[in-house]
């Protein structure tokens, strides 16, 4: 019986490979600053049995917005002047702020007139328990219920001038406007929104809407297709665009 040897690996104990060290690094010009490494990090001994050997970091970029090679962010419409415009969405939220403010105003004023008028309509219109049986007034009712509507409609003219020029040319925004942070400016770049280019907004979006029919549709969706400007049809008269504001 032979003596073991002292320096032979132990029965069913592997045999130890060679360590393992970092890869050493070509001669040459260092890596530039913020390149990923061109091999492992210091003090890596290899992968364990069984799993893929290094293959560097993941794939870069590049600076957010993230993409693939080749990829481009699109670029965001501008005004003349280099301010961001309002897209639909954004404008559409503003429009329907500033229709809910009106509409309850108008409301508000007008709910005593039509309490009032089915009040003194009413009683025409019930049977009185009398000798000789009277017709109601068909006649007089309905043109009771016309001019109260003629009267809204003024009204709704009206307030809506004001509210959407006489407010407008001051600042170039209304309440609604105010709230999401966009702006009416003039298309030519350094100047001035005037009453009249508010007037005209105003005239063609809704005297407009009210002539013809449909037409206020065609109106506010004409910026999905209008390019470069996104501009409305009241936009386009009036010789404005609708920007963002910074907050």
């Amino acid at each position: 019986m032979t003596e073991a040897n002292d320096d032979a690996p132990a029965a069913g104990r592997p045999e130890p490979g060679p360590v393992r060290g970092p890869a050493p690094q070509p001669a040459g010009e260092p890596p530039a600053a913020g390149a990923p490494p061109a091999g492992p990090p210091p003090g890596y001994a290899g992968p364990p049995p069984g799993y893929p050997p290094y293959y560097g970091p993941p794939q870069q970029y590049g600076p957010p917005p993230y993409g693939p090679p080749g990829w481009r962010p699109q670029p965001v419409p501008l005004s003349p002047d280099g301010r961001p415009l309002a897209d639909f969405g954004t404008r559409l939220l503003a429009y329907l702020i500033d229709g809910a403010l009106l509409t309850a105003v108008a409301m508000v004023l007008f709910a005593p007139v039509f309490i009032w008028l089915f009040t003194s309509v009413l009683p025409d219109m019930t049977p009185q328990e009398t000798f000789a049986p009277e017709t109601p007034d068909f006649g007089g009712i309905f043109v009771k219920f016309v001019l109260a509507e003629l009267g809204l409609v003024v009204f709704l003219l009206v307030a809506y001038y004001v509210y959407y020029v006489e407010m407008m040319f001051r600042t170039g925004q209304t309440l609604g406007k105010k709230l999401i942070k966009v702006r009416v400016i003039p298309i030519a770049p350094g100047a001035m929104l005037t009453r009249s280019m508010a007037a005209k907004r105003y005239l063609i979006e809704f005297v407009g809407g009210m002539v013809v029919p449909f037409f206020s549709y065609v109106d506010g969706f004409w910026q999905l297709w209008d390019k470069p400007y996104q501009q409305t049809l009241h936009d386009k008269v009036a010789g404005t665009v609708v920007i963002k504001v910074a907050p």
